[in-house]
């Protein structure tokens, strides 16, 4: 079962560093919350996508080989990521609002998913 949920979690994480690398202004108007962060960045948030790239790389990696030092690699960024987004939601006073469903979607769940294929995926060679 890890397996699927690294390589679903990996192409997430590739298809979203794309959206914000090739379509940064789009990006940064749409998605709920971005905006309220400050004025748009572009380097910045491509750096962001690149962080995004790199995970989606390392996840799919361990998806296919069952690697699991990848698999923590990619997942570190993404549940980093979503605990900081969640102090973020934190310091908003914790609205139910669709900032905080988009990134419960888009964040929070998808590391919670990566972060669990990571750390229970037998490790690369040992009974395998």
């Amino acid at each position: 079962m890890q397996k699927p949920v690294l390589l679903a979690v990996g192409a997430f994480a590739l298809v979203n560093a794309g959206y914000i690398w090739f379509a940064t202004g789009h990006w940064y108007v749409t998605v709920p919350g971005v905006a309220a962060t400050g004025p748009l960045n572009t380097h910045f948030a491509r750096d962001v996508g690149l962080a995004f790239f790199s995970s989606g790389l390392a996840l799919l990696w361990a998806g296919r080989r069952g690697d699991r030092s990848a698999a923590l690699c990619g997942a570190s960024w993404l549940g980093l990521h979503a605990v900081y987004r969640i102090w973020i939601w934190g310091a908003r006073g914790l609205p139910a609002d669709l900032v905080a469903l988009t990134n419960l979607l888009g964040i929070q769940l998808p590391a919670l998913a990566a972060l669990w294929a990571a750390f229970t995926l037998t490790r690369k060679g040992a009974g395998q």
